[in-house]
């Protein structure tokens, strides 16, 4: 158990500064804010649950990845962001793929979580736990497009073309919700037996 808080230490002192740098930094306060509400909830969930349950060093690592990687878009909005951009030219692509990397991230990273969850917190069979995970990326993908989409265009209209960042693909949505079930997909079967 020490060893597995030693590492939590650790992680939660890098996704610090990756965060603060995001906030001290950022090109757009509002749009922050906003970006970071998920973030919020998360930490929050993650903090309070800590007491009855811990996820074993690689979920936290992965946990922690998946969150750099978001408040890292967070910084200079999604579409906006400087790593993408590298790519972007470095790969002679339309458009900036941040946004991308972070939606096949989700489904990526969090698998091996989800799928710890659903074994060792709610003792769920192998059979059921080994492909929920899947489901739960894709219906959290699904409704993140919702909210994303009453944010940008109910709640913060003055923010939506930043906050959604599809940089004119109509097919936007679409294309994030199946890169994460990719993603998923893929983090299922390097998991499969861990």
């Amino acid at each position: 158990m020490l060893h597995n808080k030693k590492n939590l230490l650790l992680f939660s002192i890098f996704f610090l500064i990756i965060w603060v740098n995001s906030f001290v930094w950022t090109n757009d306060v509002s749009n922050w804010w906003i970006e970071n509400i998920l973030t919020f909830v998360s930490l929050f969930f993650l903090i309070v649950t800590y007491p009855y349950f811990q996820f074993s060093n690689k979920s936290y690592f992965l946990i922690t990845l998946f969150l750099c990687l978001h408040v890292y878009g967070s910084k200079y909005t999604y579409a906006d962001n400087a790593f993408g951009f590298w790519l972007k030219d470095l790969l002679d692509m339309q458009r900036n793929p941040y946004d991308r990397i972070v939606h096949f991230s989700f489904g990526f990273l969090l698998y091996y979580p989800l799928k710890e969850f659903f074994i060792k917190w709610l003792n769920y069979p192998f059979s059921i736990a080994f492909y929920f995970p899947v489901v739960i990326v894709l219906a959290a993908s699904g409704a993140f497009e919702i909210i994303e989409w009453l944010i940008a265009d109910i709640f913060f209209k003055q923010h939506g073309e930043t906050y959604l960042g599809t940089q004119g693909d109509i097919w936007d949505a679409q294309k994030d919700m199946a890169l994460a079930f990719l993603g998923s997909i893929i983090s299922c079967i390097i998991f499969y037996k861990k």
